[in-house]
């Protein structure tokens, strides 16, 4: 039976590693919080006191955590899964980070023996839970055909975008394009309804128009409603992904880009204000309740 050490067990990695269990892996996990594995253990799955723990004896290590500094601390750090990694373990850092942490990333546990992929991932937490992420893989093409059998249980698309960082490239310009939309949207609805438009024919004509890309479509009808109970990604993780862009765009373009400046400081202010809400609540930074007469 595959092992496979899960760490990360968020919104999005409790679900990631429970569909390991549904296709018959042998699965360790380790999360900060123990109570967020509790039903995972109950299916079968190990509880780790570390991730070091986790990775003895594991086939292939996969990761889902927040940010450069988490990557780094539960890969490398004291007790991070490199420390009981074998030669040959897949590394699958599932984590959205930035390139230059992808790079650094690959080539210390490369230099460990270690094979290493960067596979960020997009799509809510039930595709998740049922297996249907799309996986955005940076990976030399014989890893990604060894990594294989432990990426089809997450996921029911693979791009595979060329060698090491370049999934993680990708998936930075995606969530970049889904700052401005949201941040964009918020505004665009926030001035429909001081000027007094009828919100629900604002929201068909949205719906049915040439701006109705899948971020608005799913935000409109919720910021509308002001309706956030099934938040699913937050201001503060939009905020970093925005941020490692536009580093990522300095480096490449030599110069700061205008557009994902603007996305930066507008998840900046949502970040202050509400770091662990909805990220669709930044309307409710743009709006003003209406003069009364």
């Amino acid at each position: 039976m595959a092992r496979v050490a899960f760490i990360g067990l968020g919104r999005m990695g409790h679900g990631m590693a429970g569909r390991y269990l549904d296709a018959g892996y042998s699965v360790a996990v380790w999360n900060r919080s123990r109570a967020k594995a509790d039903d995972l253990i109950a299916r079968g799955a190990r509880w780790s006191t570390s991730p070091a723990d986790a990775a003895i004896d594991a086939d292939a290590v996969v990761t889902m955590v927040a940010d450069d500094d988490a990557s780094r601390a539960v890969w490398l750090g004291p007790d991070g899964a490199a420390a009981t990694m074998r030669v040959g373990t897949i590394a699958i850092e599932c984590s959205t980070v930035s390139r230059d942490h992808a790079l650094r990333l690959s080539r210390e546990l490369n230099a460990r023996g270690v094979i290493y992929l960067d596979c960020p991932v997009t799509g809510l937490p039930d595709a998740a839970a049922s297996g249907k992420l799309t996986l955005l893989v940076g990976a030399d093409a014989a890893d990604l055909e060894r990594a294989r059998p432990y990426l089809t249980p997450i996921g029911s698309t693979i791009r595979h975008f060329g060698p090491v960082g370049a999934g993680t490239v990708y998936k930075l310009i995606n969530n970049l394009l889904g700052a401005m939309q949201i941040a964009g949207l918020a505004e665009g609805l926030a001035i429909a309804e001081q000027a007094g438009l009828d919100m629900n024919l604002v929201l068909e004509a949205i719906q049915g128009g040439v701006v109705a890309s899948p971020q608005v479509l799913r935000h409109a009808p919720r910021m509308i409603a002001r309706n956030f109970a099934d938040a699913s990604f937050t201001a503060a993780l939009r905020h970093k992904d925005a941020a490692y862009t536009l580093q990522l765009a300095e480096q490449l373009l030599g110069e700061r880009p205008v557009m994902a400046q603007a996305a930066v400081d507008a998840y900046a202010r949502a970040k202050a204000a509400m770091p662990d809400e909805d990220e669709g609540r930044m309307i409710e930074l743009v709006s003003r309740p209406k003069a009364t007469s």
